[in-house]
């Protein structure tokens, strides 16, 4: 008994220290890995910061040109607004933090100007026409990534300020502090496609809704969230509903 116990002693040590070697090993594998992750890394940046400073000019003048350097941060899966600086990357290589808060700044004037009417939801092609025409530039100067872009900067104030994809390529800015429901989105997308007017029958006929439903859902925008607007001498149907984010203002 005192031998097969022996035996028994010595197949455990032997297993003791076989699992010790590999834990050894896993930690010298797992070192290895985490520094060449490490010198990757730091050789991605150096290439990006080397692309960024040589190209600064163009990023800063050219929408298109920004906007595909946008689309390279993102697609390698790089924040230009993340960094140890205020303003991120934007404002370490490219030295355009000012130009970004300050667009910023003029997105909440244009909003904070139109939320009477439009109860705080407003179109990004209206959003982009009015801060270019507060800026002065020409069409085209200031792009909507150059607006999702400074809404990122603005969420920290927790005001609300959100880019809403309402369908078919159509984006809305939402700037006060509540959330629209998925019956919401639906209403918004239909009335982008009539030019802001929306009535129960083009939810009923399009989506498959029961008049109850268009009809509920059209009263909380109005009486509850204030998104749009009534108009109860309506000539075909005798009730429509304006939605003033989604009409075409001429200002």
């Amino acid at each position: 008994m005192h031998r097969l116990g022996g035996v028994g002693l010595a197949a455990f040590e032997r297993q003791q220290e076989s699992q010790r070697s590999f834990a050894t090993l896993s930690s010298e594998l797992s070192r290895v890995q985490v520094d060449h992750l490490q010198s990757q890394l730091t050789q991605f940046r150096t290439a990006l910061t080397h692309f960024a400073k040589t190209h600064r000019d163009a990023i800063r003048r050219d929408p298109k040109f920004r906007h595909e350097f946008q689309r390279m941060c993102a697609s390698i899966g790089v924040d230009p607004l993340a960094g140890p600086r205020k303003g991120g990357w934007w404002a370490e290589l490219l030295g355009m933090g000012d130009w970004q808060y300050e667009l910023g700044v003029q997105i909440v004037d244009v909003c904070v100007s139109t939320r009477e009417r439009n109860g705080g939801l407003i179109d990004m092609g209206e959003l982009v026409r009015m801060v270019s025409q507060l800026r002065g530039v020409e069409s085209g100067v200031i792009t909507e990534e150059d607006v999702v872009q400074s809404i990122k900067t603005l969420q920290p104030l927790g005001a609300g300020y959100e880019v809403i994809d309402v369908g078919e390529g159509r984006k809305m800015v939402r700037n006060v502090v509540k959330e629209l429901d998925e019956d919401q989105g639906v209403i918004l997308a239909e009335a982008q496609v009539e030019g802001g007017r929306i009535v129960e029958e083009i939810l009923v006929t399009r989506r498959g809704w029961t008049y109850e439903r268009a009809r509920a859902a059209l009263e909380n925008m109005l009486l509850r969230d204030g998104l749009c607007w009534l108009d109860a001498q309506d000539e075909r149907h005798g009730k429509a509903y304006w939605v003033p984010s989604a009409m075409h203002w001429d200002e």
